[in-house]
């Protein structure tokens, strides 16, 4: 659930703010607040790394706990979860509202959560969707998820929403990181559709630029099964308005890996998604052979075995 409610009329464009943390999505975080106007206090292990934003106005912190007494909103954007615990090991937190932006799992974000709330801070996990490059470009389209803390985000959206969009999915500090990793996982998937189609084309008479066009278009024009398997989840449903059923496209699915025998190209980025399919059609006592393939996804949750049915 996006959130699109007006900003705090407390926060100003300027407001000070600290940043932990100064790799390449760190840095590009720093130069948008800089550029806005924002009074920033840096830190980052690496000293080196903060000399050219202190060059462009940036104050630069000795350690993590003199970056945190700066101020009260206090960014992390660090490697992984044991580098927020290495960084702000003993540094009081009394006060302060905590934005994490490192890179975790939606158990690490509640657990942080506690963490944070247990040391007197309020907390907001987030969940970058863009990369370095897009920071501090609206029109690239990158965005932020938050969770947490709802009077966090509310009190400092202003300043969270410089560097790229923010969005807010719920008080859950683990949805952030959840909405994250499931766009992140089907983007992989995406690629991996993508990168079988050009190796069945390698050493053919087909230029990749030539296959290009159409991949884009093809992949378009399925986006829909994006909305139809939303509907279908929510419903329990997968037998009304069916297009292509299960039954055909596992009959379908021997000659995609036939081609890529034939092609010599490995089916190990295509093969999971098929078994899959195969495995709803012949799961339990039920036919499913008439249901639209948003049925297999069923099979995916923790626990389904072969032959589990929803």
């Amino acid at each position: 659930m996006t959130d699109n409610t007006t900003q705090n009329p407390l926060a100003t464009p300027s407001a000070p703010l600290t940043l932990l943390g100064l790799g390449d999505m760190g840095t590009a975080l720093a130069r948008t607040w800089l550029a806005a106007g924002h009074p920033l206090t840096v830190w980052n292990r690496t000293a080196a790394k903060a000399e050219a934003l202190v060059a462009e106005g940036a104050v630069a912190a000795a350690s993590p706990a003199e970056a945190v007494a700066a101020g009260r909103l206090v960014v992390l954007c660090l490697l992984d979860d044991s580098s927020v615990d290495a960084a702000l090991e003993g540094v009081d937190l009394t006060g302060k509202d905590l934005v994490n932006l490192t890179t975790g799992t939606p158990a690490e974000g509640r657990a942080r959560a506690a963490w944070a709330e247990a040391r007197g801070a309020r907390f907001v996990d987030g969940g970058i969707m863009a990369t370095p490059t897009m920071i501090g470009i609206p029109e690239a389209g990158g965005y932020v998820f938050y969770s947490g803390s709802r009077a966090l985000f509310d009190t400092h959206r202003t300043t969270l929403q410089v560097p790229a969009g923010a969005r807010f999915v719920g008080e859950n500090p683990g949805y952030a990181a959840l909405h994250d990793v499931a766009l992140l996982s089907a983007m992989y998937g995406l690629f991996a559709g993508i990168s079988h189609a050009y190796a069945l084309i390698e050493g053919e008479g087909i230029a990749p630029k030539d296959l290009s066009p159409l991949l884009s278009e093809w992949l378009g024009a399925m986006g829909f099964f994006v909305g139809n398997a939303a509907e279908r989840l929510t419903s329990r449903d997968f037998t009304s308005g069916v297009v292509s059923s299960l039954a055909m496209q596992v009959a379908a699915s021997g000659t995609l890996l036939r081609t890529a025998e034939e092609q010599g190209v490995s089916t190990e980025l295509i093969s999971p998604y098929l078994e899959l399919m195969r495995r709803r059609l012949t799961a339990g006592p039920a036919a499913h052979g008439g249901e639209d393939t948003a049925g297999a996804i069923t099979l995916l949750r923790a626990g389904a075995g072969a032959g589990a049915v929803s």
